[in-house]
């Protein structure tokens, strides 16, 4: 079993989510491999399906004048802090077939 790595350094929160969609697209029509994208982002929050806004105490304009980013996401969690010297995996795995560990459905 082998995976592909991309180091992609430092990528905008909207410009990673992009290549994941890409690299999704790319990997459910078997074009590519199982992939690993790892990278570090600007400073961003991003607020999980759980998340509630009032749990970033600051507003938008103070969040914009520290130069930090908010994107809602869909997936789970609540708030999550990325930033410079922080290194983010994201993993694009095809999840069906034989794998270490798989367990059979009954």
């Amino acid at each position: 079993m082998h995976i592909n790595l991309l180091n992609l350094g430092r990528v905008p929160y909207s410009e990673a989510l992009a290549i994941q969609q890409q690299v999704i697209a790319a990997r459910k029509q078997n074009l590519i491999g199982d992939t690993l994208l790892m990278l570090e982002h600007p400073p961003v929050l991003t607020l999980g399906r759980n998340a509630h806004r009032s749990n970033v105490l600051l507003s938008a304009e103070q969040l914009t004048q520290q130069g930090v980013e908010l994107h809602e996401i869909n997936r789970g969690g609540d708030v999550t802090y990325h930033g410079p010297g922080q290194l983010v995996g994201y993993s694009i795995i095809d999840l069906r077939g034989d794998l270490p560990g798989k367990k059979d459905r009954i």
